[in-house]
């Protein structure tokens, strides 16, 4: 009689556990929300409380990203002319495999890196795209680290790099390729630069074999770094996706013919991603150090072509940090640490209070709590109400611009040179 209970029980719990391991495949998450289901993640905790924590041997500022037990990071070692792939064992922080390939070296923005895109995983292995002024290439790997398919998508142009992450859905792997007009920083760049404009495609490729499904070519402005996410509405899908000469877009899935659009939002570009709530899709957008406009938009109608804008928030919006988006609030965290409380529907604020720091790392949404990690890698901690109120401060100790990763039950928190495993 026990043993039939305990295959019960097995049967029971064993596909929820193995749900759970597979909520954080993407940038940001569950279709990048930075939502998890954890209840096992501390509030504040010391060095004695991570399950582990390893030295990574490379450097980097993308974020984690797990299949079952499988971790995947990417970093590069830039003095020995190299960038890695690296398969982690999620339980004991030990690699398990690393693929290198070569650094063509090219200018970066000082705070970016030759590997700042995060991966994408799924079942059938891991998806990666690093870039320079030559090539846009993305790499399939499985999950034992062999390759499945690469592609080169074409030359890139990004005065500060790039950073663009593909996301996988519905046997698709998409990829927003923004990217910039010389014309525009013509004052600074040397006399001899090719002033052609960059182009700019939204793509869809097989998941399986790296063919190309449909490709949307845009205008270039400005570099994009914006990760897409994807709406279902009324038995249909599309990709969102936000730039700086469209404003945002809606992709048919599996036509690739645009749904709807809303015209350019603002004269300057787009880095953290659009995020859902309802029938409204949220942007960002901005310039310089901060962002300038975050706006709420949805179609006109079911079948319009055009976007309406519901409302917008043109004080304290933030540029790099995505935002978080649950029981009907929306939080946005600006990269000079400014945290903002709205109501998702109207845009009604119900607080908005400096936290300090300075942010590159996005929030994510744990057990009623926001966790963001500060440039100088410190995590702080605040509830997730309609009222402000900060928990917990807890060091790192080191330079951290990546978002932490939550799946199964464990947090796991990047630095540039650290890991660290973290609940349950």
């Amino acid at each position: 009689m026990r043993s039939v209970l305990t295959i019960l029980i097995l049967s029971l719990v064993l596909p929820c556990s193995n749900s759970a391991a597979q909520e954080w495949t993407r940038f940001r998450g569950p279709n990048g929300s930075g939502i998890s289901t954890a209840t096992s993640i501390p509030v504040k905790w010391t060095a004695n409380d991570y399950n582990w924590q390893i030295d990574l041997p490379v450097q980097g500022s993308s974020s984690p990203v797990l299949w079952g037990k499988k971790l995947f990071l990417t970093g590069d070692h830039a003095e020995d002319g190299h960038r890695s792939i690296l398969c982690i064992d999620a339980n004991s922080g030990r690699i398990q495999w690393r693929r290198d390939y070569p650094i063509k070296s090219h200018y970066l923005h000082r705070d970016n890196d030759f590997t700042s895109a995060t991966p994408c995983v799924d079942k059938d292995g891991v998806i990666f795209v690093w870039s320079n002024p030559e090539q846009v290439l993305m790499t399939a790997l499985s999950l034992d680290g062999e390759e499945m398919w690469q592609r080169d998508l074409g030359p890139y142009k990004g005065l500060h790099g790039s950073s663009n992450s593909p996301i996988i859905a519905d046997g698709l792997v998409i990829l927003a390729n923004d990217q910039m007009d010389p014309k525009r920083f013509a004052y600074y760049l040397p006399k001899d630069t090719d002033m052609k404009p960059g182009k700019s495609f939204l793509i869809a490729l097989d998941r399986k074999t790296g063919e190309t499904k449909w490709k949307v070519d845009r205008k270039s402005e400005l570099a994009g770094y914006a990760t897409p996410c994807i709406r279902r509405s009324d038995g249909r899908a599309e990709a969102i996706f936000s730039s700086t000469a469209h404003g945002i877009t809606a992709v048919d899935l599996q036509s690739g013919r645009i749904s709807w659009e809303i015209d350019k939002i603002w004269d300057n570009r787009t880095v953290s991603s659009p995020q859902l709530f309802g029938d409204l899709v949220f942007g960002s957008f901005g310039k310089g150090l901060s962002g300038q406009r975050f706006v709420a938009v949805r179609p006109e109608k079911p079948g319009s072509a055009k976007g309406e804008l519901v409302y917008e928030v043109t004080k304290n919006v933030p540029l790099v940090p995505s935002f978080v988006v649950k029981d009907e609030l929306i939080y946005l965290w600006t990269d000079s640490g400014v945290v903002t409380c709205l109501d998702a529907a109207t845009g009604k604020l119900h607080w908005r209070e400096r936290v300090g720091g300075e942010f590159y790392s996005s929030p994510i949404w744990i057990q009623g709590r926001l966790y963001c990690i500060s440039k100088r890698g410190q995590v702080v901690v605040l509830a997730a109400s309609r009222r402000f109120e900060v928990l917990a401060r807890t060091e790192l100790g080191e330079k951290t611009f990546a978002t932490p990763a939550v799946a199964d039950g464990v947090m796991y928190l990047r630095t540039q040179s650290h890991l660290y495993s973290l609940g349950k």
